[in-house]
């Protein structure tokens, strides 16, 4: 499992940074999808971008593919406009969705090849990348195997290695790890740290927060804006809205549906009530004020409470408070 704080330090050699500047709007008739959009990523850098669905996630990448026109603002990518310099630019960037783009026909090695000449390598170029993506990707003795008898994680390392067959500097994954069992996923972001160590710039979509956790820096957007963007513990320490109470107890379907409950009816100030694996997040004003009123009021219900603490907000938190708050300021 790669290390979240990782030493992955930004590069220069591209002689371009930032790598992607964005400053963008999109209006879909009188709906505004992307609302002033405003960020950089560097060289080397891990950027996740996260959002509801319906924010505005994908057609700011769709923007940077140069497959949609920005309504108004400006965007380069690698230094290239997407709208006037878009097939330069193409040519310099990899893309991955959660759908997998590959022919399930086709054995793996043949979907790499066809991906090859697709961007134009010479016949040394391809025969080279083949070896180093079956190498990057784990698929030695998998090579002949037709795509559709793989597993869903061999498809995404094989789906991964067409993305960069063809050795882009900038490498956009729109949720890659959609449906892959967990152990997939370790691994597919130890090649995500990989790629970046030898400096190509990635962003992410994911909705999994701890993913979210090994990104180097992270945008939120909501409803079309940006709400946040830093680094994960930068947004921990400045975004949260109130502290978190994590609640043990032995009754946790219980216990939440009395918090929830409480919540609704604003007999205790809960910003959020939340199930986290075994134990319960609570958001409130302040720890140490609410943290006896929690354990009464459900001790009170005949549930045995083991423990409530104040902790560290999760990234997940986070980003629930914040996007909570930018709604109620749309309110």
């Amino acid at each position: 499992m790669p290390n979240k704080q990782a030493n992955l330090e930004p590069t220069s050699e591209l002689g371009v940074d930032p790598v992607i500047a964005v400053n963008l709007t999109k209006r879909f008739g009188d709906f505004t999808a992307v609302d002033h959009v405003t960020f950089q990523i560097h060289t080397g850098e891990i950027f996740g971008w996260l959002g509801p669905n319906g924010a505005g996630k994908t057609t700011t990448i769709r923007m940077m593919l140069g497959l949609i026109q920005p309504s108004e603002g400006t965007l380069r990518v690698l230094g290239f406009d997407p709208v006037t310099q878009k097939k330069t630019m193409q040519a310099r960037v990899g893309y991955m969705s959660q759908l997998f783009t590959l022919y399930n026909d086709l054995t793996a090695m043949e979907n790499i090849r066809f991906y090859g000449k697709v961007y134009g390598l010479s016949r040394e170029q391809l025969a080279e990348r083949q070896r180093e993506i079956i190498e990057m990707a784990g698929l030695h003795g998998r090579e002949n195997a037709v795509t559709s008898t793989l597993s869903g994680g061999w498809k995404q390392r094989l789906a991964l290695g067409c993305a960069i067959v063809h050795s882009p500097k900038v490498i956009f994954l729109d949720e890659p790890t959609a449906g892959v069992d967990p152990i997939s996923r370790r691994e597919f972001w130890g090649l995500i740290y990989s790629m970046a160590k030898k400096g190509t710039t990635v962003l992410v979509t994911t909705h999994y927060m701890d993913e979210a956790e090994l990104c180097q820096r992270v945008g939120f957007i909501n409803m079309g804006k940006l709400v946040a963007v830093g680094t994960p513990a930068e947004l921990k320490l400045n975004q949260m809205q109130g502290q978190v109470l994590e609640v043990n107890t032995a009754d946790a379907d219980r216990a939440i549906r009395i918090l929830k409950e409480a919540q609704k009816n604003k007999s205790l100030p809960f910003e959020e009530v939340a199930l986290y694996g075994a134990q319960i997040h609570v958001v409130v004003p302040g720890a140490d004020k609410y943290k006896g009123q929690v354990k009464k009021l459900l001790e009170k219900e005949k549930i045995k409470v083991i423990s409530v603490e104040k902790i560290v907000p999760t990234l997940e938190d986070v980003f629930i408070s914040t996007i909570n708050s930018s709604q109620k300021a749309n309110e």
